[in-house]
């Protein structure tokens, strides 16, 4: 499939950094990465190498050991090793929501502690948000940290947290009571954020069996009264969802570029197999029944595309309102494309589509990742029926 039109509306600098992280991920691909989620095992060779070439800090801050670039040029290292088959989940928790969030609004000594070993790979960080009973509300979050002292004690419960057992720590989303302008308290909870060690006391989590076939496992947590320094905190205890939405805006960014590495993969091979296979002496390729669909797939995939584009652009401009918008689409957009086009490239394969040779079927989970996460696409639209489309509330 061509990219030509989607690579010249970027810099030259972003074409170089496609181009290369392809030829990474085409070194990998999809055997590799296949492989490695079917023993439970993580793609740590390719995340080294990812890590030393510099692709998974290219979004956080020059003078931390990041590439000093934004969200945008991370989508693109996703998208690309997607597309050569590598779809690595953990990209978009990582350098995407805790890298972000702790350059934003982390202290000197949080940025110097963790930014460095994010940006190379040497480190990793979980993110925890969902919860049993909250889903996508983020203002029912339960999980709930209360002041003993200078300390802070951390009680609650998380499901589907990605990546656990490899990471080195996890930035969790919990409530706290907000002070008042005396030093009171207001009896109102709001969001914060606190990076927890995986060995701290009281920190205890467990895999929960998936369907999905990947490297990274997701995880559920029960925090029983875990005990935290007060540098635990990343940001201002009373700035509530500003902080919170600092990472969640780039989960969705990176999850469009996410299922869009997934749809130019499928699309890639069904095409490949179009062109190659012949019934009758004709390329099945040849026939507008299997054409058609496939193109149709191949118009959606960069209409998706340009939305991840705009929005990667206006987060990285700071115009945070219209970034959460556009990343919204993009997810969206991303997440039903991928889904058709990975359908439709089973479809192209008939039998085949299923087999472990071509790797389709396991994309057919993966693809419900960018429908129901971080976000449902009922959810999205929602929100642009609500927020683009003012129209009233519906819940």
């Amino acid at each position: 499939m061509s990219t030509i039109g989607s690579q010249l509306l970027e810099t030259p600098e972003r074409r170089a950094l496609r181009q290369a992280v392809g030829d990474l991920g085409r070194r990998y691909g999809s055997a590799y990465y296949l492989a490695k989620a079917r023993a439970g095992e993580p793609a740590e060779e390719l995340w080294a190498d990812a890590g030393k070439a510099g692709y998974l800090g290219v979004n956080l801050p020059a003078e931390y050991g990041g590439g000093g670039g934004g969200i945008t040029d991370l989508a693109i290292v996703l998208e690309e090793l997607g597309t050569a088959g590598c779809p690595l989940l953990l990209l978009i928790v990582s350098p995407a929501i805790c890298g972000t969030v702790i350059a934003r609004y982390g202290t000197e000594e949080q940025k110097r502690r963790w930014l460095p070993g994010l940006a190379d790979g040497s480190r990793k960080m979980a993110f925890g948000i969902t919860e049993p009973d909250a889903g996508s509300n983020s203002h029912r979050i339960s999980t709930v940290a209360r002041r003993d002292g200078e300390d802070w004690l951390l009680t609650g419960r998380k499901v589907f947290v990605s990546g656990i057992d490899h990471s080195d720590a996890v930035l969790f989303v919990a409530r706290t009571e907000t002070a008042d302008t005396g030093g009171g308290r207001t009896g109102k909870l709001k969001p914060c954020l606190f990076v927890v060690p995986r060995d701290t006391p009281g920190f205890e989590y467990r895999a929960i069996p998936m369907e999905l076939v990947a490297p990274e496992k997701q995880f559920q947590v029960f925090l029983d009264d875990v005990r935290l320094p007060a540098d635990a905190l990343i940001g201002d205890e009373n700035a509530g969802l500003l902080q919170l939405f600092a990472g969640l805006n780039p989960e969705r960014i990176l999850t469009a570029a996410f299922s869009l590495g997934l749809a130019r993969q499928a699309l890639g091979k069904a095409v490949e197999y179009a062109r190659t296979r012949t019934v009758w002496s004709t390329p099945i390729g040849a026939h507008q029944g299997l054409a058609h669909p496939l193109a149709q797939c191949a118009v959606e995939i960069e209409l998706a595309r340009l939305m991840t584009q705009k929005a990667g652009l206006l987060y990285d401009a700071g115009e945070d309102l219209a970034a959460g918008e556009a990343a919204n689409m993009a997810k969206y957009a991303a997440g039903e494309a991928a889904a058709r086009t990975v359908d439709q490239a089973v479809q192209t394969l008939g039998g085949n589509g299923l087999t472990q040779e071509y790797g389709l079927g396991a994309l057919l989970a993966a693809t419900r990742v960018g429908r129901v996460a971080p976000v449902s696409r009922e959810m999205v639209l929602n929100y642009v029926a609500q927020h683009t489309l003012g129209l009233p509330k519906s819940y």
